[in-house]
């Protein structure tokens, strides 16, 4: 017991029989409870193992910290009454551990930083698409509900043209919205500790632009996608529904290769949003860019965003249009 409380764990009577103390720790009126048999002096006395029990229950999380403190502190005893017990034989301790594992780490600060900031790709992405979804809902079943696109049709302009319009109009937002997310993010950076924990991210003010060229790419595929989205709904509030929905397909690959920790790939730099993803997080870590991948997400994102852009140009022709 005064071992335990060496270690800082406060020691309190339990309950009188076994049976009492598992249905203290089901109730959760003890978080964990340490059982001592009668004959732990005695067998501690010959030399054989003693029998302790450790009660918790590993299914109340809040309890799993303090379970795991009075684990690691019984261990600890264990394998001081070992090495005493080795010195007592003449023994040195050193026999119990065979092998001196050193470990090394290989991380650079800028490397460490990004187990906080990893998935600072996703928020920029949301912030991109947020910053055009709006105008992109207005411009089509906004002007729909109001009446405003006959009269927008009129006009001696193709509806290639005025389709093209507010595409550019929307990338234009999203663009904006990109440039102060990456600005915002890196004035809040300098306020956040991270030099304490042993982490200096990359991202400064070359990064903040060499981030924006990378994530914009994608500006014209989300552009598109929420234009072609928006263009089949007949309310305004259909059509954010949907969007809102739309939104978390861009950033569910992000989500899943932050969870698997996947290095980049070539294959990978197909894929938009994750190849983004993947080439500011190597940004982040201070690691040279492969121009072959840089070359292959930026063209990838582009293509799919002209042609998704050509499919919105071909259906704004259909005379369903004006619903």
């Amino acid at each position: 017991m005064r071992f335990l409380e060496s270690k800082n764990i406060d020691i309190i009577d339990g309950p009188a029989s076994r049976d009492a103390a598992i249905e203290a720790v089901r109730t959760g009126a003890h978080d964990v409870i340490v059982l001592i048999p009668a004959e732990f002096g005695a067998q501690l006395a010959d030399s054989i193992p003693a029998r302790v029990e450790l009660i918790t229950d590993q299914a109340n999380t809040q309890a799993d910290r303090e379970a795991r403190r009075v684990r690691g502190a019984l261990r600890a005893y264990n394998q001081q009454l070992a090495s005493i017990r080795l010195s007592a034989r003449g023994l040195s301790p050193l026999v119990l551990r065979p092998l001196n594992i050193d470990e090394v780490d290989m991380s650079t600060p800028s490397g460490r930083s990004v187990i906080l900031l990893g998935m600072m790709s996703y928020f920029f992405i949301f912030a991109l698409l947020m910053g055009g979804m709006y105008l992109a809902i207005d411009t089509t079943a906004g002007e729909r509900e109001r009446g405003s696109l006959e009269p927008l049709l009129a006009l001696p302009v193709t509806r290639e043209q005025l389709l093209f319009g507010k595409i550019a109009a929307t990338c234009l937002f999203m663009a904006l919205s990109l440039a102060l997310s990456l600005t915002s993010f890196y004035f809040a950076l300098k306020f956040m500790p991270l030099e304490q924990l042993g982490m200096t991210p990359n991202f400064g003010p070359a990064t903040v632009v060499a981030a924006f060229f990378v994530l914009a790419p994608f500006i014209l595929l989300g552009a598109a996608i929420m234009t072609l989205v928006a263009s089949f709904t007949k309310s305004y509030r259909e059509a954010q529904t949907w969007l809102s929905v739309m939104m978390l397909a861009p950033t569910l690959p992000i989500l899943i290769v932050s969870i698997l920790t996947l290095r980049p790939r070539l294959e990978f730099m197909f894929v938009p949003s994750l190849s983004q993803h993947l080439l500011l997080v190597d940004m982040v870590k201070n690691e040279p860019l492969n121009v072959l991948h840089v070359a292959i997400s930026v063209g990838s994102t582009l293509f799919f965003g002209a042609l998704l852009t050509w499919i919105c140009a071909r259906l704004y022709r259909r005379e369903g249009l004006l619903g």
